[in-house]
C-alpha cells in the first residue's frame, strides 16, 4: 500500500529541484492559512454570527408580538425607536407571502436566519431575501392581523471584519511566497549552471567560462569540477600532444629509409620493404586521427545536409548514395562529426561496394543510417569492434590499411555528442550502423 502511494506521489509531484523547494516553502504556509481559516470560521465567525441572528430574531419576535396587540401608541413609539437608533424599517402590509425564495443555501448568514427562523416563527411563516438589496435584508413575517415587512443592514446579522480578514490571510502569504520563489530562484541557479555545465563537458565541449556562485556548498562542487576539469583537459591534451609526437618523428625515420631504399637495386627486396613502410605510415597517419579526436573544437549549428553534400564532393563515388531531404539542424563539432561520417563511409567502400546513406529525424534526434554490401561483422563481435586496435581476423581482411581505431574514433565522436550508435545487419547483406544525435 505505501509502495503504492510512494509510486503515486512520484508521478505526480514535479521533478525539478525549483518546484519541489517551492512546495517544501509554500505547503506549511498555505495549510497554516487553511487551518487558521477554519479555525476563524468555525470558532468565530460562525458562532459571532449565530449569536447575532438569534438576537436579531429575538428582537423581532419581540416587535411581532406588539404589532399583534392593540396598543397603537406602544406600536408608533417602538416603530420610531428602532427606525432611530438600529436603522429598522418596519411595514404592515396587505400582501401575502412571496412564494419564491432567494436564500443562498451554501450562504453561511442565509443558513443561521433561516435556521433561527424557523425554530422561532415556524415553516411557511417567514420570508427573506439577502440579494433584492446590496446591503439590506428583506424581511417578512406571517401575522394575525396583517404580514411585517422589516428592513434592516447587513452587519446586523454578519461581521463585516470577515473580508478583511480573509485579505489579511491572503496577501501576507501570497507576498511570502513570492519571496520564497525570488530567494529559490537564486538558490537554484548556480546548481542549473552546474548541471549545464557538466553536460556540455561531457559532450566534449571546453568549459572557460564557467564561475562557480551560490551557496558554501554549491560553490565548492563548482571548484571541485572546474578542478576535475582542467585536470581533464590537461590530460587529454598531454595525450594528443605525446601521439601526435610520437607519430611526427617517426616520419622522419621512415622517410629516410624510403631514400635508402629506392637506391638498392634489388627491386623485389625494395618493393617488400615499401609496403612495410606504407603500412607504418598508415599505422602513423590513424594514430595522428585518433588524436585529433580530443584537439579543441567550439560547439556550433550544424546542418547535415551541408555535412554530407561536402562528403559526396570530396569521396567522390558513384557507390555512395546519401537520402536526405529535410534541413536536419543539430549542434555539435563540424570537424568531428565530419570526420565520423567519413571514416564509417570510407570503411564501408573499402570492405564492400556499395555504401547507402540515410538521414531521417525523429521527434527529437536526427537517426542517420550507413548500410553497406560487405562481409559485415559477427554479432559477437559488435561490441569488440568499438575498442582501440581491435580487428577481425575473418571477416573483415587483414589485408586492408588501418589498426582498429577507425570505429573506435567513431564511438567517442558520437558518445561526446550525447548520442548513441548500434550495430546491425545491413539490408544489402553487410553491415548497418545507426548513429543518433540530439539537437
Amino acid at each position: 500500500m505505501f509502495y503504492g502511494l510512494n509510486s503515486f506521489f512520484k508521478k505526480i509531484l514535479p521533478k525539478g529541484l525549483f518546484y519541489r523547494s517551492l512546495i517544501i516553502v509554500a505547503a506549511p504556509t498555505i495549510l497554516l492559512q487553511l487551518i487558521v481559516t477554519v479555525v476563524f470560521f468555525d470558532s468565530i465567525w460562525i458562532k459571532a454570527n449565530k449569536g447575532m441572528t438569534r438576537s436579531l430574531v429575538g428582537e423581532i419576535k419581540t416587535l411581532s408580538d406588539v404589532y399583534n396587540s392593540d396598543n397603537k401608541e406602544q406600536i408608533n413609539y417602538l416603530t420610531e425607536i428602532y427606525k432611530k437608533n438600529f436603522d429598522f424599517v418596519i411595514n404592515s402590509i396587505d400582501e401575502p407571502l412571496p412564494e419564491e425564495i432567494f436564500e443562498r443555501r451554501f450562504s453561511p448568514m442565509d443558513r443561521s436566519l433561516r435556521r433561527e427562523l424557523k425554530s422561532t416563527f415556524g415553516v411557511g411563516n417567514y420570508w427573506f431575501s439577502t440579494v433584492n438589496y446590496l446591503d439590506i435584508v428583506e424581511l417578512r413575517i406571517r401575522s394575525d392581523n396583517k404580514n411585517l415587512q422589516f428592513f434592516f443592514p447587513k452587519e446586523r446579522i454578519a461581521t463585516s471584519s470577515v473580508r478583511l480578514f480573509v485579505l489579511w490571510i491572503t496577501l501576507p502569504s501570497i507576498i511570502l511566497i513570492l519571496i520564497a520563489i525570488l530567494f529559490l530562484k537564486n538558490q537554484t541557479r548556480p546548481i542549473t549552471n552546474l548541471a549545464k555545465a557538466a553536460q556540455r563537458f561531457g559532450k566534449g565541449d571546453y568549459i572557460n567560462e564557467f564561475r562557480p556562485s551560490g551557496a558554501r556548498e554549491i560553490r565548492n562542487a563548482a571548484y571541485e569540477f572546474d578542478r576535475m576539469a582542467k585536470r581533464i583537459n590537461r590530460h587529454l591534451n598531454q595525450r594528443s600532444e605525446m601521439l601526435s609526437g610520437i607519430s611526427h618523428d617517426l616520419r622522419t625515420p621512415l622517410t629516410r629509409l624510403k631514400l635508402q631504399l629506392a637506391m638498392i637495386n634489388n627491386k623485389e627486396i625494395s618493393s617488400n620493404m615499401s609496403k612495410d613502410i606504407d603500412e607504418m605510415e598508415n599505422m602513423l597517419n590513424d594514430y595522428l586521427q585518433f588524436a585529433k579526436t580530443q584537439v579543441k573544437e567550439s560547439t556550433e549549428r550544424i546542418n547535415l545536409k551541408d555535412i554530407f553534400k561536402i562528403l559526396e564532393n570530396r569521396i567522390k563515388n558513384s557507390n555512395l548514395i546519401v537520402n536526405i531531404n529535410d534541413e536536419i539542424i543539430c549542434y555539435g563539432r563540424k570537424n568531428a562529426l565530419d570526420r565520423c561520417f567519413s571514416n564509417i563511409i570510407n570503411n564501408g567502400l573499402i570492405y564492400g561496394k556499395k555504401v547507402e546513406v540515410t538521414v531521417q529525424k525523429s521527434p527529437n534526434r536526427a537517426v542517420i543510417l550507413f548500410e553497406d554490401d560487405g562481409p559485415g561483422i559477427p554479432i559477437e563481435h559488435y561490441r569488440n569492434v568499438f575498442k582501440p586496435f581491435f580487428r577481425l581476423d575473418k571477416s573483415r581482411s587483414l589485408n586492408k590499411s588501418g589498426v582498429g581505431l577507425g570505429l573506435a574514433i567513431v564511438e567517442d565522436i558520437v558518445h561526446s555528442h550525447g548520442g548513441n550508435i548500434n550495430l546491425s545487419k545491413s539490408h544489402m547483406g553487410g553491415l548497418q550502423v545507426k548513429i543518433s544525435l540530439p539537437f
